[in-house]
């Protein structure tokens, strides 16, 4: 899902973090040199007419300090003014030379505006342009950082909804891949799901407008909208078939941890392992799994599997207070600021799921806040993931408020793994690598879950390979056997 979140901090607290999800790059685009002249041209238009777009908000407001896909702002850094300077005049009225500000910097932008105004061929285009959103548009791209970006206030103010766990939309999670806008999963009983929509859906278009160049911010603000009203989308469904579907949005309630009933392979109940779902991390998750992992004590439960599939983040402190449940002090990430300086946030002593065997799934839509999760129990010898490679998005942003509204996300930070492993553009590797096709779910064959259940249960033969049951045309890949044998040790030591 990769869709933004956001939290207030508690009064007083302006280093209160959060974690937001971040969209991968769209597809490409026009050539640097063009996107610089635009970048020049429009910023030189926007001042040209009085607009002051970036004004930035004080840390301590309440915006506090927010945090792209799972990453943390920890104390703002030094984002400059974008407003028109003062016009400071000397005694004799001449305006006054500001060497390397604001009033310097964009003037000759200021002539190159004034020309194109008069003598370009298309004068319909250049009067229809929007200036201010081209200026901001072209200093991101040219920045070449696809997390810091740009959304306008009421985007911002839908996307941001559904922190406290519900928001108006069709119910589905959607991720960005190879610049393509993709459906992770809708949600049980969702309109998108009674409408047709599937995991692994490419949008292509929303109410008839393309998503190509789309960032996956745009995309969730878009498609979400007020309870009652429909949204058309052309999908491509995984078998290549293209499909306009029209859904009529609701009221989204999404619960942030599942416990649910689940089946091995020979399609029996699994009674022996409990199964827990985070979809995303809120204020409640950490509350709400500490209830589920009492009720699996309670049924005389020692194994648990958790489902980070598709998981797209969330709040920070949500995801470290979550991860600590299952470890008894140790780091759960790393964070390197601009400067250079690194911060870590550990986990403190006890924790309700200390006594669990772990195994975690994961896949290409576990995001942020699920690959910091992943990571940390990994690295702390205290879980085996499972699945395929995860997301990849290891940027810290904050939001800043701008005059109208909208919001800037800029990327402060990057953060590490326990092992200060990068997690950016790489993400998490499996421990046990399984590749679900494009029909296995839609077949009720979840592979990935079934070798899971399998580990758990003492069963699994990394060495079967396809022979374990498995369907012909699923990916199977392992570890060596030096590693595997090194990961269950861990999680032996820890019961």
């Amino acid at each position: 899902m990769s869709e933004l979140r956001w939290e207030p901090p508690p009064s007083g607290d302006g280093g209160q973090r959060a974690v937001v999800p971040e969209p991968n790059p769209g597809g490409g685009g026009p050539s640097r040199g063009s996107i610089v002249l635009l970048i020049f041209v429009m910023i030189g238009a926007a001042f040209a007419l009085g607009v002051g777009v970036m004004r930035v908000i004080d840390a301590s407001d309440d915006y506090g300090q927010i945090l792209r896909s799972s990453r943390d702002g920890s104390g703002p850094v030094g984002i400059p003014a974008a407003v028109q300077p003062d016009d400071q005049r000397d005694e004799d009225g001449d305006a006054v030379a500001v060497p390397g500000g604001r009033e310097s910097r964009f003037a000759l932008l200021d002539e190159i505006v004034e020309v194109l105004d008069r003598d370009f061929v298309e004068p319909a285009k250049f009067e229809s342009l929007d200036m201010r959103l081209a200026a901001i548009n072209g200093i991101l791209d040219a920045l070449d950082d696809e997390h810091t970006v740009f959304i306008d206030a009421e985007r911002y103010r839908l996307a941001s909804e559904d922190i406290g766990g519900s928001f108006e939309g069709i119910g589905a999670t959607v991720n960005m891949v190879d610049g393509a806008i993709i459906i992770v999963r809708p949600f049980n009983g969702s309109p998108a799901e009674q409408s047709g929509i599937r995991p692994g859906d490419i949008i292509l278009e929303v109410d008839g407008e393309s998503t190509e160049g789309w960032s996956l911010e745009q995309a969730v603000a878009v498609i979400r909208g007020p309870r009652g009203t429909d949204v058309e989308l052309l999908v491509r469904h995984s078998d290549g078939e293209e499909e306009l579907i029209v859904v009529t949005r609701d009221r989204i309630v999404v619960p942030s941890v599942e416990s649910l009933p689940i089946t091995d392979r020979s399609g029996q109940p699994v009674a022996d392992i409990g199964y827990i779902l985070i979809s995303q991390f809120t204020e409640d998750t950490r509350s709400d799994l500490i209830d589920l992992l009492d009720a699996a004590r309670n049924a005389g439960l020692g194994k648990l599997i958790i489902d980070l599939r598709g998981n797209p983040g969330g709040l920070l402190r949500a995801t470290v207070d979550t991860t600590g449940e299952f470890m008894d002090e140790g780091i759960i990430l790393r964070q390197i600021d601009r400067e250079g300086e690194e911060e870590i946030f550990r986990d403190g002593a006890g924790g309700a799921g200390l006594d669990l065997e772990l195994v975690l799934l994961i896949n290409e839509g576990s995001a942020s806040g699920a690959e910091v999760m992943a990571a940390a129990l990994r690295d702390q010898g205290r879980a085996v993931l499972i699945g395929t490679t995860t997301t990849g998005k290891g940027t810290v942003n904050i939001p800043r408020q701008l005059s109208d509204g909208s919001v800037l996300y800029v990327s402060i930070a990057r953060y590490l793994t326990p092992g200060s492993e990068p997690v950016e553009g790489v993400g998490v590797a499996p421990d046990i690598e399984i590749a679900i096709p494009d029909t296995g779910f839609e077949a009720g064959q979840d592979i990935q879950l079934f070798v899971a259940i399998e580990y758990l249960r003492g069963e699994y033969d990394p060495s079967a390979g396809t022979d374990a049951g498995t369907d012909s045309d699923i990916d199977v890949v392992t570890e060596d056997e030096e590693d595997g044998e090194t990961a269950e040790s861990a999680d032996e030591d820890s019961e």
